[in-house]
């Protein structure tokens, strides 16, 4: 007998209000943002979420336990998202859904060639739209017989973990970084400032992850990054 209400649900055939009812989803992402509103989408959705930041803590979990479901961002603070998914696809038994994620529309195709069975572009707030894409991967027998879409579509993750994920920005670039270190700090970015639509700092880190192609001195790039980052922390940090 379950013990739980979780527990209990997890063994509950999926419905038209909770079409994921059954599933466990391991998410692979850095961004405490980002993962904040896929454990909304996934809970309104009834499945399980389970969280690895990085792709040493992805392993630990999957020798644990074997998901149904797999979100890996792309960019990860050790590594490329895309060789896990490599490794996945060519795994025995195989996971029902390997989905990657990105704010960078252009990675779709690199992620689809390593072995993905989706690709979904971030920001990530709609949760039908989720609900579809993953039902559109799994079994027939995992999905519900009726179908409807969710009542509250969007999700609004909480600030608290957008601050987080500047104060790692900024920790990361007041460490003296090097050309690598500002590619992955300005990729993760990216993705915050698409999550929360902050244009001037998107296009910044743009420009922060492209100096080796630039006329910006390294440093002054990376001075311009600190520092918008560091403004709109104290911004989060007073209200």
């Amino acid at each position: 007998m379950p013990e739980t209400l979780e527990e209990f649900l997890m063994t509950r055939p999926p419905t038209a209000e909770r079409p994921l009812l059954g599933q466990t989803i391991l998410v692979v992402e850095d961004s405490r943002f980002a993962c904040e509103a896929l454990r909304l989408i996934c809970q309104r959705s009834g499945a399980r979420i389970r969280r690895a930041d990085s792709l040493k803590s992805a392993s630990r979990h999957l020798r644990t336990y074997r998901p149904g479901i797999v979100l890996i961002d792309v960019g990860l603070p050790d590594g490329s998202g895309l060789d896990l998914i490599s490794d996945l696809a060519l795994a025995e038994p195989r996971i029902n859904v390997i989905a990657a994620m990105s704010g960078d529309d252009t990675l779709e195709s690199a992620a689809m060639k390593a072995g993905a069975c989706t690709f979904l572009s971030k920001p990530l707030s709609s949760i039908s739209a989720f609900q579809e894409a993953m039902l559109a991967q799994l079994p027939q027998d995992a999905r519900p017989t009726d179908l409807r879409p969710a009542t509250y579509d969007e999700v609004v993750p909480d600030r608290i973990a957008y601050r987080d994920d500047l104060s790692l920005a900024a920790d990361l670039l007041s460490d003296r970084p090097d050309q690598s270190t500002l590619a992955y700090v300005s990729a993760f970015l990216i993705g915050i400032a698409k999550s929360v639509a902050d244009p001037d700092l998107e296009s910044l880190a743009r420009d922060a992850g492209a100096t080796t192609s630039s006329n910006v001195p390294f440093h002054e790039m990376l001075g311009r990054l600190l520092n918008a980052v560091e403004t709109r922390l104290r911004t989060e940090q007073a209200v």
